[in-house]
């Protein structure tokens, strides 16, 4: 499997800070969790990568 192979599973994401000082993604899919915290740092790398990579499926689509 990978990036570019469709799957037909619904998921849930929930982003948002915690009570550490970290940012928390967390993905629920079919009765498994999963929380993923990031430092404030390797967030914006993750937010700028997502921005990239929607700049660059837009020219696609």
């Amino acid at each position: 499997m990978g990036i570019n192979s469709e799957r037909d599973v619904e998921a849930n994401m929930q982003i948002g800070p915690t009570d550490q000082g970290m940012v928390r993604i967390f993905i629920e899919s079919q009765g498994v969790e999963v929380p993923m915290d990031f430092s404030p740092e390797e967030a914006e790398e993750i937010a700028a990568e997502i921005v990239a990579a929607a700049k660059n499926a837009a020219k696609i689509g």
